[in-house]
């Protein structure tokens, strides 16, 4: 059975995104890049989406989804603050690495950082989760999208996302392009970047 279209957006820039900080559960707002990317989504979505008020509208809780959703929405023309969200979208839970950048990860935890670069797809990190758990979340999650439905959620997602609904290997997932100022198409098996 085919399911309806998906669109979606990654949240726009934080100021860690800028500083290259994996935010993980952390909640960082969107900073001005950030804000715009949003509006130009949301503008892209105007341009796809024939009947706005007939989408499902659904988020990761954390507030840089939240403020993307809004955003967006307001382009759309609809109320700012008419959409769900779900525990399922939030991003990956990068534990105690979270705050830190990828140079300060492999400094101050080497044998770690050695195991995630050995297998980035099954490694957890610590008190963290891995991209396979993550998959699995996000399986869970389509498997109950019954209608045409936006989300906002978090680059992870939209690897994992992609990649299972690509049925792409393991070690492909982990290298996937996840923009911020582009809609993500999934629609009848394809997967596209507008």
């Amino acid at each position: 059975m085919s399911k309806p279209p998906i669109y979606f957006l990654r949240h726009g820039q934080t100021d860690w995104n800028a500083q290259g900080r994996l935010q993980g559960r952390l909640d960082i707002p969107l900073n001005a890049t950030g804000r715009g990317q949003a509006r130009r989504n949301g503008g892209v979505l105007t341009d796809l989406i024939e009947a706005p008020t007939t989408m499902t509208y659904i988020a990761s809780p954390l507030m840089r989804t939240r403020q993307t959703m809004e955003i967006a929405r307001e382009a759309l023309g609809l109320p700012p603050d008419g959409f769900a969200v779900d525990d399922r979208l939030l991003e990956i839970n990068f534990g105690e690495w979270e705050g830190k950048t990828w140079a300060g990860i492999k400094s101050d935890s080497p044998e770690d950082y050695r195991a995630r670069t050995a297998d980035g797809f099954n490694h957890a990190v610590p008190g963290g989760e891995s991209y396979a758990m993550v998959t699995a979340r996000v399986a869970s999650w389509l498997a109950d999208v019954t209608a045409p439905t936006v989300v906002v959620s978090h680059g992870g997602i939209m690897r994992c996302l992609r990649g299972h609904v690509l049925g792409l290997p393991d070690a492909a997932i982990l290298h996937l392009e996840v923009p911020q100022d582009r809609v993500m198409l999934i629609e009848g098996g394809a997967v596209r970047l507008l």
